[in-house]
């Protein structure tokens, strides 16, 4: 009798753990879960005016700082005054970066009136038949013959600069053209910006 007790129970048994199992297998399972890509943001756009070589626009991603503004616009010029710069200031879309010039060099702008009465800005004319005056070579800097204190009476040409203008022009004989500076280690197209009007050779 215990032996039949023994069997009923075991298949009572067998048949409530199939009923478990059948009843997990068709349990619904859920949607698969799908990871969409992060959408792209736009760049910010940026106006860089003011000290720096190559003024203009430039786009930038969002997060990018003055800095990176002034290193895409070619860095500053020497007259660009670095102490009322924030180099770590975020960038925003649509904003004019104005870099500012040291006091007293700030380029000049020459405005003529018109007939109209309207101001317009009067810019270098190749064509114009007046002779646009210039400076006399008394009053420019020979970079063949200069001294290193005249040469460091440049803007942009400190001590050590001067030293190494003459000691290119030692090694490798005068300068042909004014352009020729440029072959000087620490004078580039910013530098020789600033100094082409006020040397000679």
């Amino acid at each position: 009798m215990k032996n039949i007790l023994y069997v009923l129970l075991g298949v009572m048994a067998g048949f409530a753990l199939a009923g478990l199992l059948f009843f997990v297998s068709r349990a619904p399972a859920g949607e698969a879960i799908v990871l969409q890509p992060a959408p792209t943001k736009s760049p910010i756009v940026v106006h860089v005016i003011g000290a720096v070589p190559r003024p203009g626009l430039y786009e930038f991603i969002e997060g990018a700082r003055v800095q990176d503004a002034i290193d895409a616009a070619g860095g500053l010029l020497t007259s660009a005054n670095v102490d009322s710069i924030n180099l770590a200031a975020l960038l925003e879309d649509g904003q004019q970066l104005n870099i500012p010039y040291k006091s007293g060099s700030e380029p000049v702008e020459t405005f003529s009136e018109e007939p109209n009465g309207e101001d317009s800005l009067e810019l270098p004319n190749d064509n114009q038949d007046e002779p646009v005056e210039e400076n006399t070579d008394t009053d420019l800097v020979n970079i063949n013959t200069a001294s290193l204190e005249e040469l460091d009476s440049l803007p942009g040409i400190g001590p050590t600069i001067a030293q190494r203008i003459i000691d290119y022009r030692e090694e490798n004989g005068p300068f042909n053209t004014i352009e020729d500076i440029m072959n000087v280690s620490g004078i580039g197209p910013s530098t020789f910006e600033e100094i082409q009007d006020l040397i000679t050779v």
